[in-house]
């Protein structure tokens, strides 16, 4: 074992380590030393490896060393790799030890928390060819630091630190040996070079990301001839598109241009590049017709991204000869025509297709398409016309979102064989007839939406997948009863019926959907009374039973319901995952620079799953509003108006201290306002017109800072209306229709004289009102009795018969006393 010369201890753990290190002294030749990825107890210190005189290649990545580590390291004279990913490294750089490692040729230090500058003594590393710094937070010019002077440079990753890069490069023009550099997220600076300086490299990847300070592609592009890999997002590049970059680099495999400021027509070179794979443009500001001829100038084409221009015209037939295309967006342009019918034919490869936001029309897919990988396909916000071709089953679809078109006719019952679907969008469209009764075998679907459709019938009883969150058929002429749609469906978080007409009572199974978060039955014909089964809901954040026939009282355990604020509300879609240089490296340059370079590559698929926010129609302050993304994540409410409830508004509703939307309004709701609701202090709307409600306003209600709309108009509540707060905001419509309500905004002055009435109040200790009526009382008292006596002896005066009787009668009763 002495003369082992290669030693693996990756994934391991190591409860001692200075001991594990003391027996590593028998291997004096080990020249290979992998300890990766390891959870050990304790550091591994420099002089713990000083003995291994023959060491090679050390790679410790992602397992603590010690704080002295890279000092004490230089004992290790023939070290030519040293990679220390991830190994808690932090502070500055230190000026000894490491910089006396003559022979290394790779260093990484990517994934530490090392700061400041470079020190000088790097430049001592004269056989460095590859180096790693990114991930840290390294500062200065790079134009003066010593890297400038490491001719050997073949590698240059300084990603994400806060160095400062002159775009120019002009320090670096002799470092022949250059070929790949990547120098995201730092800072770029512009700067005016004199001459032409042309450079001695020839890079094979460049890589540059969310920088503000290049206006311009840097010149030294113009002597580049080798590039495989141009990766540019993020940069606010701007001037017409570099056709240029294509014709002097035929070897081009990743072209990466998005989110830029590019103008102007694209035009592709006329030479075959049979290397490119990926070519995205997205985002820019590109306009004209989709050049026809990119097949033949790509023709093995894998992924082409071309959204978010300003590209017009037609979809060209040649996409058909993209044989291996994978994945295709040309969405969020002005496209305009018909769908090729060769694209559909010829793409059997098509795994990804999206052209939404266009202007295309006609029909989709012939009846005779055949994609075999398609998986996902967004056609949402065209013209698109006709019937949903039932071929589409035929595909194993994951995705189908062909929502805001204009088809028509019925469901096809072929949708049934679509089981892989997890997300289905097919809303407002012109389809019509019933819901197939074959989408109860699609138990993977996560998001349905058949909504602003003419769909009518009952929801299919065996529709109740176990997997489905968010369900809206709102918009439709939807009836029945609601029977067991649903009832299994326990990962429901969305369920939006609006606007149909179902009947019946809304059933009590209701309670078992525990991830029920927002349910939306407004303007249908349920009756009956509102079910106790909603306060076993605990993650409820909207409520809407507006405009039914709902009876009964307001469920006293509603004051109980958590109204948690759900904070992620999404759907998942998938894209193509372009957000690292990684992405955009085959897995050929890959193994060549994992082999050549010992450079690790995160493992990414092409193709990634993204949060996009649902949208969810709530109507609050009195007007219909849209909420998605992180507002509907901090939205709740409840909206019990237009029903016919009746009996007090319980006073535990004012423990939902989050809520920010109340509506009892247009019920016969009795007795008086919560003093309860002054605890709601996020309440925005509050809306009580159009009942029967009595007593004052509370008081405390004017605490309600948040309090923007409020509404009490119609009922028969008194006295003066509250001053404080946001009180003085709201106008007279709020409370019109109480007669015997004053003070501002009414006209009515509550110092005024007349006639007031005896109504219950919700301040029942002082209020003026009061002890007006009780002296009204006594006086009246005092009149009566004097009425009676005067009367009696009027009586007796004028008729003696009855003044000898009255006379006897009290005689008699006096004796007896």
């Amino acid at each position: 074992m002495p003369s082992l010369q290669v030693l693996k201890l990756d994934d391991v753990s190591v409860s001692n380590i200075s001991n594990m290190v003391q027996s590593l002294r028998v291997f004096s030749y080990l020249k290979h030393f992998y300890f990766r990825n390891n959870y050990i107890n304790g550091n591994i210190g420099p002089y713990e490896l000083r003995h291994l005189r023959s060491l090679e290649r050390l790679f410790l990545d992602n397992s603590a060393v010690g704080g002295n580590f890279l000092q004490g390291i230089g004992a290790t004279t023939s070290l030519k790799i040293l990679s220390l990913t991830k190994c808690g490294l932090n502070g500055t750089l230190p000026v000894r030890g490491w910089c006396e490692l003559k022979n290394l040729q790779e260093l990484n230090l990517s994934w530490n928390e090392c700061e400041g500058i470079l020190p000088s003594c790097v430049a001592n590393m004269t056989s460095l060819r590859l180096i790693d710094l990114s991930h840290n937070k390294l500062t200065g010019n790079i134009a003066s630091s010593p890297l400038s002077k490491l001719t050997s440079l073949e590698y240059l990753s300084i990603s994400s630190n806060n160095f400062k890069v002159p775009i120019s490069f002009k320090t670096f023009f002799n470092h022949s040996n250059f070929k790949f550099i990547f120098l995201e997220n730092n800072e770029i600076i512009n700067e005016n070079v004199l001459g032409n300086w042309v450079p001695n490299f020839q890079l094979e990847v460049f890589s540059m990301s969310n920088s503000s300070g290049c206006p311009t592609l840097p010149n030294f592009f113009y002597y580049q001839s080798n590039l495989r890999i141009l990766y540019l997002p993020k940069n606010n590049i701007q001037g017409n598109f570099p056709t240029w970059l294509l014709e002097n680099n035929t070897r081009f495999r990743g072209f990466y241009l998005r989110d830029n400021a590019f103008t102007g027509p694209l035009k592709l070179p006329t030479n075959t590049n049979t290397d490119m794979e990926t070519f995205d443009v997205s985002n820019n500001k590109l306009s004209g017709h989709i050049p026809t001829n990119i097949a033949s100038v790509f023709p093995n084409l894998v992924a082409l991204n071309m959204s978010t221009n300003m590209f017009d015209g037609s979809v060209p037939s040649s996409f058909g000869g993209l044989k291996s295309v994978k994945y295709i967006d040309l969405s969020a342009n002005n496209l305009s025509g018909m769908m090729p019918q060769e694209l559909v034919v010829g793409c059997f490869s098509l795994f990804f297709f999206k052209i939404s936001d266009n202007k295309l029309r006609g029909q989709i897919f012939p009846e005779s398409t055949n994609l075999p990988s398609l998986k996902y396909l967004y056609l949402e916000n065209n013209e698109f016309s006709g019937t949903i071709p039932s071929s589409l089953s035929t595909s194993p679809l994951v995705v189908l979102d062909i929502s805001n078109n204009r088809f028509s006719g019925k469901i096809p019952s072929s949708m049934g064989n679509m089981t892989r679907l997890e997300q289905v969008s097919m809303s407002n469209n012109q389809l019509e007839g019933p819901i197939p009764v074959e989408i109860c075998n699609l138990n993977s679907l996560f998001l349905v939406d058949l909504s602003e459709n003419k769909l009518c019938g009952s929801v299919p009883s065996c529709f109740n997948p176990s997997s489905i969150s968010h369900v809206y058929l709102n918009n439709n002429q939807l009836e029945g009863e609601l029977t067991y749609a649903f009832h299994n469906s326990s990962s429901l978080v969305t369920l939006d019926l609006r606007k149909n007409k179902f009947t019946g009572s809304i059933p009590q199974w209701i309670g078992n959907l525990s991830s029920m978060s927002i349910i939306l039955l407004r303007d249908n014909h349920f009756e009956g009374r509102i079910p106790h089964q909603f306060c076993e809901m605990k993650k409820l954040s909207m409520i809407d039973l507006s405009f039914n026939s709902l009876s009964g009282q307001i469920p006293f355990c509603f004051g109980n319901i958590t109204l948690e604020v759900t904070k992620k509300k999404s759907v998942l879609v998938v894209e193509f995952d372009s957000s690292s240089i990684s992405s955009f490296i085959s897995y050929m340059d890959k193994v060549e620079l994992e082999r050549d370079y010992h450079v690790s590559f995160q493992k990414t698929e092409d193709f990634k799953l993204t949060d996009v926010p649902i949208t969810v129609t709530f109507v609050t302050k009195g007007n219909s509003y849209s909420y998605k993304g992180s507002i509907l994540s901090y939205m709740s409410g409840i909206d019990l108006s237009s029903n016919k409830l009746h009996g007090e508004i319980p006073d535990g509703l004012g423990k939902l201290s989050e809520i920010h939307a109340l509506n009892f309004s247009h019920n016969n709701l009795t007795g008086t306002i919560p003093t309860t609701f002054s605890n709601l202090l996020q309440l925005e709307s509050l809306d009580l017109s159009y009942n029967n409600l009595g007593g004052r306003i509370p008081t405390g209600l004017s605490e309600l800072n948040a309090l923007a709309v409020f509404s009490v108009a119609h009922n028969n509540l008194t006295g003066m209306i509250p001053e404080k707060g946001q009180f003085g905001t709201f106008d007279e419509g709020s409370y019109q229709g109480n007669p015997y309500l004053c003070g501002r905004p009414l006209p009515v002055d509550c110092t005024s004289t007349g006639p007031k009435p005896v109504l219950p109040s919700a301040d029942d200790e002082s209020e003026e009102h009061g002890f007006m009526d009780m002296e009204f009382f006594y006086i009246s008292f005092v009149i009566a009795y004097i009425s009676v006596v005067l009367c009696i002896a009027t009586i007796l005066y004028i008729n003696p018969h009855w003044r000898r009787a009255w006379f006897h009668f009290m005689e008699v009763h006096i004796i007896q006393f």
